[in-house]
């Protein structure tokens, strides 16, 4: 059994168990110890939690460490043993020190911006026990273990878009990502079955050693044969599609917002919405041998990629526009673990983590300063008022649109999605350039977008209510603290972390990422042509260009071109109508049948000759028999009489007695 130094072993299982600690301090204890101590001890744990993190990740590559260590056994039924343990090597404690930051500066953020909220120590447990089960997804050394944390931040998901409960809105929208992520999830675990038949074992060791002999195996489906481990690849990805809201099961994502900021901030930019990327990057050793699950993970992520940015161009609440960023920037990440480019996959999944965040928290500070407002249109000339979150957005969206000089410098952005789209044309397969093809187009709508959202909100007119203007100001700085380290990873973790994750990307991953030589397109995206490489900060200059003449130059325009477009721009404003697809397919469908179930048969059928009949029968027996009790003295005499009659009658008539 392999073991790692106790030192690090205690490292790493704090960095894992501080947060349900804090948790279970501030949801047990809040109304005892009140909303300041909840929120004090719940940032701390965390923030120990980063700093931790933080120091295993160094130890962790400066060492080369890779070791899986048991806890205790969970499950042991016939065959199936499962062991409760943590597994440590370069891809877990990069999860471990993007998700703590993260989680750290969003808690922070968050006293500030619930201040004047009821119920602050429940957020703040909620926000705690999502990153527990958040951090215990990444370190999991088998299946069942991952899919332990995969519901649990599916749970928390759920509780943190409904805090504010009482919202018909939140809800729904709550009760939305739920039910779309169970879609995704019940793939998930017929995964995780499929695994346990072929293999014998959920353990990662186990699958990845038996993967090279299982890949030319096949198995019989409704009179069909089909490739083992593509069909275990794919039944997998499906719950990486509807935790990382790809398209088909996206629709949850957008309707997410209705949570608190923090909530967008920690959970749909940086931590659960990335779960399904991690989770292909850890399989890798078992997608290399699925190429056919491969490519179909390349085709959701580049279609993803430019459905989400299409409508993004089109929404006017700021908070919804980000959201599909986060979609689109999902999709970039996905195309790249489907040309085995892992590496560029989780690079671009931890510098968005750093400047996606910044954004969606930027988002709430300017909503704070127009007291909940959120439509764009309702907002302009914001710089002067919000300065310091104009220049944090900026950083944000310049970071988002891969602002950079290849050689020079570069926002974080700039180094990983550049690396992500080399890399998909480096594959040299027509999937790899139908990837990058509509990378390319993305490049350009991000940042066409991403400007509009600055355009519209910082400058030109001031289209705000008299009543707002006279009460906007700058956000507190216990909500503006929190975005400048988010910021500083948003300029310097791309340029600083490249060479791990590019050029030196083998001896930094060790066995933690598996890539077949023939499908190695990191090695060819080293040498991709200069026009090639530059193409993509061209297009976000370009898209930059036309934000500004649409939004600045010529404000006017917009309405013109929407006007002129008609019906299609409606098509992309209203998502393409998918939600109302959804609705008439699915949701309505079931509603009626479910109704049919309820009254026709829960009601009429079940209790109306179970429990309502009985006690209807019983009730009526129980009138009739009542109506025997007149109260009068003849009445009781005559049944007297009518009973020794009887008696008498059935005496002589043969009766015994």
């Amino acid at each position: 059994m392999t073991t790692f130094p106790c030192d690090l072993a205690t490292v790493c299982l704090a960095i894992v168990f501080l947060p349900l600690v804090g948790a279970v301090l501030a949801g047990l204890l809040g109304r005892m110890i009140g909303d300041k101590a909840s929120q004090a001890v719940t940032c701390a744990l965390v923030l120990l939690s980063a700093l931790l993190s933080a120091f295993a990740a160094a130890w962790v590559v400066e060492d080369k460490i890779e070791l899986t260590q048991p806890l205790l056994t969970w499950i042991h039924s016939g065959t199936l043993l499962i062991d409760w343990g943590i597994q440590i090597d370069t891809l877990t404690v990069v999860m471990f020190a993007t998700v703590t930051a993260v989680s750290a500066m969003v808690h922070l953020y968050s006293i500030g911006y619930m201040a004047h909220e009821q119920g602050k120590s429940r957020f703040m447990a909620y926000l705690s026990l999502f990153t527990f089960f958040m951090l215990m997804l990444v370190c999991a050394p088998n299946l069942l273990q991952m899919f332990f944390g995969w519901e649990g931040v599916g749970l928390m998901s759920y509780l943190l878009i409904n805090f504010w409960y009482e919202r018909p809105s939140a809800n729904d929208a709550s009760m939305k990502a739920f039910l779309v992520n169970r879609v995704g999830d019940f793939g998930f675990l017929l995964g995780i079955l499929g695994c346990f038949v072929v293999f014998g074992s959920i353990d990662f060791r186990v699958i990845f050693a038996q993967a090279p002999e299982v890949a030319s195996s096949s198995w019989i489906f409704l009179g069909h044969s089909f490739p083992v481990t593509t069909s275990l690849c794919l039944l997998l990805f499906m719950g990486a599609m509807g935790k990382s809201a790809q398209l088909g099961l996206h629709t949850w994502l957008p309707d997410a917002m209705e949570g608190p900021t923090p909530v967008s901030a920690l959970i749909h930019a940086a931590t659960m919405v990335t779960a399904g990327v991690f989770m292909v990057a850890r399989m890798s050793p078992l997608f290399e041998y699925a190429p056919g699950a491969l490519a179909f993970v390349t085709i959701i992520g580049a279609l993803t990629c430019v459905f989400a940015a299409v409508i993004g161009l089109t929404q006017f609440d700021i908070k919804r526009v980000i959201a599909y960023s986060t979609m689109s920037q999902l999709g970039y990440m996905f195309f790249a673990a489907g040309v085995s480019a892992y590496s560029a996959s989780i690079f671009h999944l931890m510098t968005h983590a750093f400047f996606k965040s910044l954004l969606f928290l930027g988002a709430g500070s300017v909503i704070h300063v127009l007291s909940g407002e959120q439509d764009m249109r309702k907002m302009g000339a914001l710089w002067r008022v919000a300065p310091v979150t104009y220049s944090l957005m900026l950083v944000g969206a310049l970071a988002l649109a891969g602002i950079g000089i290849d050689g020079l410098f570069g926002f974080a952005g700039f180094y990983s999605k550049d690396l992500v789209l080399n890399a998909a044309l480096a594959n040299g397969t027509r999937l790899g350039f139908f990837a990058y093809a509509l990378g390319i187009m993305v490049a350009f709508m991000t940042a066409f977008y991403t400007w509009r959202l600055l355009f519209l909100t910082f400058h030109g007119a001031a289209r705000e209510s008299a009543e707002v203007r006279e009460r906007m100001h700058e956000s507190s700085w216990v909500m503006l603290a929190p975005l400048f380290p988010l910021a500083l990873g948003a300029v310097v973790v791309g340029a600083y972390a490249y060479d791990w994750f590019g050029p030196e990307r083998a001896s930094f991953w060790g066995h933690a990422i598996f890539v077949r030589d023939a499908h190695d397109s990191m090695d060819a995206a080293e040498h991709v042509g200069v026009f090639f490489k530059a193409l993509p900060m061209i297009m976000a200059v370009l898209g930059i260009l036309l934000a500004f003449f649409f939004y600045i130059a010529k404000p006017s325009l917009p309405g013109a071109v929407s006007a002129a477009f008609g019906r299609w721009y409606r098509l992309v404003y209203r998502k393409f109508y998918i939600d109302e697809l959804y609705a008439i397919l699915f949701i309505k469908p079931a509603r009626f049948f479910g109704e049919v179930l309820w009254k026709k048969g829960d009601d009429q059928i079940i209790d109306g000759f179970g429990p309502d009949g009985f006690s209807a029968l019983s009730l009526r027996l129980a009138k009739r028999v009542s109506a025997l009790q007149t109260g009068y003295i003849y009445h009781y005499a005559f049944a007297m009489i009518l009973g020794v009659a009887a008696f008498v009658s059935w005496f002589f008539w043969g009766g015994t007695p």
